[in-house]
């Protein structure tokens, strides 16, 4: 497994963040922690929570454990689209993003656009070209396809002029656990880290899709 990509530009100045998974029978929960430069948890900023067998087309992250604050969520213009393009809002439903997955490209390495306010995009790829082949092979495999794959997928996003815009590294453990870093980019600041974490969130809920 590569190293990752955080810790080698950790120099840079950068947000960095831990996005946790936690899955109940009924609910499966997202929770994102702001984290230091050493990876040391400063405190839980949001939640989303969602019905086991519930669409994922919508997504909406809380301040509080009544749901009355929502502070950011992502939606897909199209209800059942696998094409569909996502939309990331702020807590009063205004667009601060967007993303999308190329299905064609992810038919070998999945591929994925991230949009920004300005113009920009993103481009996301799987880090380790050979573990998204063999992860490949595993998913249209009969019946071992239906097991949980023992493959860590890490992603890559990168700006126009090449620069690291977002990186999401996948701990080794059972549960799901991913470090996310926003370095700054060519204006010393980094991506919205709503928008970014949106991503982060969607790299594993929709991920197999």
């Amino acid at each position: 497994m590569t190293e990752p990509v955080a810790d080698a530009i950790s120099e840079i100045p950068a947000e960095r963040y831990v996005l946790r998974q936690r899955l109940t029978l009924m609910v499966n929960r997202y929770e994102i922690v702001r984290a230091d430069d050493n990876g040391k948890e400063l405190g839980l900023l949001c939640f989303a929570e969602q019905k086991r067998m519930a669409a994922k087309e919508q997504v909406t992250f809380y301040t509080d454990a009544a749901k009355q604050h929502p502070l950011f969520g992502f939606k897909a213009r199209r209800r059942l689209d696998l094409g569909s393009t996502y939309d990331v809002t702020d807590s009063q439903g205004q667009p601060i993003g967007w993303f999308k997955k190329h299905f064609k490209a992810s038919l070998v390495t999945s591929t994925w656009t991230l949009g920004l306010p300005d113009g920009r995009e993103l481009i996301g790829q799987e880090r380790n070209a050979k573990v998204a082949v063999a992860r490949r092979l595993w998913e249209v495999i009969p019946v071992v396809g239906d097991i949980p794959g023992p493959f860590l997928f890490h992603f890559d996003f990168v700006a126009p002029d090449g620069s690291l815009a977002l990186s999401s590294t996948k701990r080794a453990g059972i549960k799901d656990v991913y470090r996310v870093t926003l370095p700054a980019l060519a204006d010393g600041k980094p991506i919205d880290w709503r928008v970014g974490m949106a991503m982060a969130v969607a790299l594993d809920a929709l991920q197999s899709r």
